[in-house]
């Protein structure tokens, strides 16, 4: 008799005898490191397919790190161009274990929902197509033809074709993303939620209001002769360690490196270069000449606090702010009135911190501000970013060399699949492209993102919810909500290389359809193809997996998503259309050099050793937006409040996880081994909420629609604000509510959420 689906775990109990709390870092990589490197990958797969996937990973000819977004240098490259979370990806990826038919029988859904994410990693890559069907307990094999048969019925079973939702996640090759996006609209809905609603949507919306542009307007060789990068609300030591290179180059050259995070992180005050023989010796290079730790949500606050001295001390671009700029005079006035003792209290930081970073960005004057979660999950994420925007429009650093705007992305193609057409709101012209290429009216009407998503699946307004890779349960906040809406699906469908909790928590049916990763050669005919990314600073360029597939009846994501679309649009487009895109991507590049923006000759550029870079106007001081001019926001200085003796809570990575990916129990530059249920906080809280450091406590988060509980984690100190506290996701999304989030974006609200802690109440012994 199978389980009820309530009674799967979401969040499996850990045992907290094992955990280890030690003192944090001080540097990150060295030589620790390269041992941690090695040993993923060696225990993981053999040492041949180890070095072969090695020597290929970031390279021209070789295939894209699945890791991160970061660029890859234009010209020299190391023979290992990877960081450590690029091995531990690359060791994930090419594991010798295999969650075969066999492994599934075995294994319940509700004893694969009972043991923890790091275990169902550990489980290897899946490697035919499975069907979980009503009532069954376990998944069971299915050919490809039937899969893709089931999944049409169920599409042309809905009572309209907004009743599907077509989810991205940013490991998904521009070829892939551009036909799930068609798949979607010849179907007939925009319902293209991805991970960018979830992480750098603030970010895009705020650039786009301001200057014209939703991406990042620097260059790798930018950074590297910044005269001053101001890194806020990131962590590249654990998130984009391979940027801590380019900083350390950016140091070496003059550069002046401020950090700004409430906690103190091993990878923004010194590096460890693994390559060098003073980092292999333990020699650190100093990155962060200056560190504040302004109070969680903050930065607002300190950015306005460095606008009021600019101008107070008439220390702006003039010169540019006429040429380039409206708004200006209104925010000036703004800034002027603006009281200190306010700023002081909403930043958690003195006038003077703010006074001396605003000084130090006027006198080196090339400012580059990098940028990421931390500030684009917050309730004001767009109005702070749009702050960030001013303080570079009154110095004028943007569009010129070594200064600019730096969104960092997390994910390796979240920014290509925008561009592909990810995205639920789609401008009319690239609508107008997409049907003058294939003949059909696409639909104008708005879809769902995320949040909107996960609601209507809530709510029976969804009957099909597909995934193009992602772990989306885990991902997003509000967990049983969200799962409860997934529930509600009559199918739930992932194309996914390996096991995660998203595929266990399913619809009333539910497909797992195995593809090829980025590390293994992709035969179509015979015939080796390649696929294409874009990272964080709009390079595009070819990926070219090597090895052996890890199954030979594994399809890459791309042809999966094609044998999807013939199934389902039969009768209404041409079904030799998907058969010619499945078997040669040269022909999805000649569409995409006609339908997306900057893409003509698509083909030959991505060809070009290293690719071609996107064209981003705001990086020339050409302004998209409707005044034709980068314009100043002004509105109120704002901060996340909670009532009194609760915390506000943010949640972050491991150093050893990606995204919702556990690759181990430990997060070494935090001091913390064997376990993953902390909650980190400011020394003095602990001790005033009468709790003792590794003590067990439950946690409970306040919103307006109820309450929301963690229970079973180890209080760890931690030097951070008063009053602040933060726990690794993806255990303590379940106390992030769906109905808090960005004002504009819709983003959730994953570092501003308010909480009480308090011990743990006695647990009942196991019958």
């Amino acid at each position: 008799m199978p389980l009820p689906p309530e009674s799967l775990a979401l969040t499996p109990s850990e045992d907290p005898s094992g955990l280890q709390a030690g003192e944090p870092s001080h540097a990150a990589a060295g030589t620790v490191a390269v041992v941690s490197s090695f040993s993923h990958l060696l225990t993981r797969t053999g040492p041949l397919r180890a070095v072969r996937g090695m020597v290929g990973l970031n390279q021209k000819e070789g295939f894209d790190c699945p890791s991160c977004a970061w660029p890859d240098p234009e010209g020299h490259r190391s023979a290992f161009e990877f960081c450590e979370n690029g091995a531990k990806a690359l060791a994930s990826e090419i594991t010798s274990s295999r969650a075969d038919p066999a492994f599934f029988s075995r294994y319940s859904i509700a004893e694969l929902a009972a043991e923890s994410d790091y275990w169902l990693d550990q489980r290897g890559r899946l490697t035919q197509p499975m069907v979980l069907r009503p009532g069954s307990t376990h998944y069971e094999a299915i050919s490809w033809e039937t899969a893709f048969e089931l999944a049409a019925a169920e599409w042309k079973a809905m009572p309209s074709p907004d009743h599907a939702v077509f989810y991205t996640s940013g490991r998904a090759s521009n070829e892939a993303a551009f036909v799930w996006q068609l798949l979607a609209r010849q179907l007939g809905t925009n319902n293209l939620p991805d991970c960018s609603n979830m992480c750098h949507e603030s970010s895009g919306l705020a650039m786009k209001e301001a200057v014209g542009v939703g991406k990042g307007t620097v260059t790798l060789d930018d950074l590297h002769h910044a005269g001053m990068i101001l890194l806020i609300g990131q962590n590249p030591g654990t998130n984009h360690p391979r940027m801590l290179s380019a900083l350390q180059t950016a140091v070496r050259h003059g550069g002046h490196v401020v950090a700004v995070n409430p906690l103190r992180e091993a990878g923004l005050l010194g590096f460890m270069h693994p390559q060098e023989v003073a980092g292999v010796l333990g020699k650190a290079t100093p990155l962060a000449a200056d560190y504040l730790q302004p109070k969680l949500n903050g930065d607002m606050a300190l950015l306005r606090g460095m606008a009021k001295t600019l101008v107070e001390d008439n220390t702006i671009d003039h010169d540019f702010i006429t040429a380039h700029t409206t708004g200006f005079e209104l925010y000036a006035d703004s800034v002027r009135r603006q009281d200190w003792e306010e700023l002081e209290r909403l930043s958690g930081l003195p006038r003077e911190a703010m006074q001396r970073t605003a000084r130090a960005a006027a006198e080196r004057k090339n400012l580059i501000t990098c940028w990421a979660m931390g500030l684009t999950q917050h309730r004001n994420a767009v109005a702070t970013i749009r702050e960030v925007i001013n303080v570079h429009l009154l110095l004028g650093a943007i569009g010129k060399p070594g200064a600019g705007l730096c969104p960092v992305r997390g994910h390796s193609n979240v920014q290509g699949d925008r561009t592909m057409g990810i995205f639920e709101k789609m401008p009319d012209s690239f609508l107008d492209s997409l049907e003058q290429e294939y003949s059909f009216q696409a639909p104008r009407v708005h879809g769902y993102d995320t949040v909107a998503s996960i609601r209507a699946m809530h709510d029976g307004k969804v009957r099909v919810f597909a995934a193009l890779g992602g772990n989306f349960l885990q991902a997003s906040p509000d967990t049983e909500y969200t799962a409860e809406a997934l529930r509600r699906c009559a199918l739930t469908l992932h194309i996914a290389t390996k096991l995660n909790r998203s595929h266990l928590v399913t619809g009333r049916t539910a497909l797992l359809l195995p593809c090829l990763g980025r590390s293994e050669e992709d035969l179509r005919q015979g015939v080796p193809q390649f696929v294409t990314v874009e990272d964080s600073m709009s390079m595009v360029h070819a990926s070219r997996g090597p090895l052996k597939p890890a199954s030979p009846h594994l399809q890459s994501e791309t042809a999966i998503v094609c044998g999807l679309a013939s199934a389902a649009l039969s009768g209404k487009t041409d079904p030799a259309l998907w058969q010619d895109y499945s078997n040669n991507y040269d022909h999805i590049r000649e569409s995409i050099s006609r339908v997306v923006p900057d893409c003509t000759d698509y083909n030959e550029r991505v060809r070009q050793p290293g690719g071609f870079r996107m064209p981003n106007e705001a990086g020339r001081r050409v302004w998209g937006t409707p005044s034709g001019r980068a314009e100043f926001h002004t509105g109120p200085v704002t901060a996340f409040s909670v009532a009194p003796g609760r915390f506000v809570l943010q949640t972050f990575r491991s150093h050893d996880q990606f995204n919702t990916t556990i690759y181990g129990l430990n997060d070494r530059y935090r001091g913390i081994g064997n376990g993953r249920r902390v909650i980190f906080m400011n020394p003095d809280d602990l001790k005033k909420q009468g709790l003792k450091p590794m003590q067990l406590v439950d946690i409970t988060s306040y919103w307006s629609d109820g309450t929301r509980h963690a229970d079973g984690f180890q209080a760890v100190p931690y030097e951070m604000p008063s009053g602040n506290c933060a726990a690794y996701y993806p255990e303590a999304n379940v106390l992030v509510p769906l109905g808090s989030s960005a004002e504009g974006s819709g983003t959730p609200t994953s570092k501003s959420v308010e909480v009480s802690i308090a011990p743990a109440a006695p647990r009942k012994s196991p019958a």
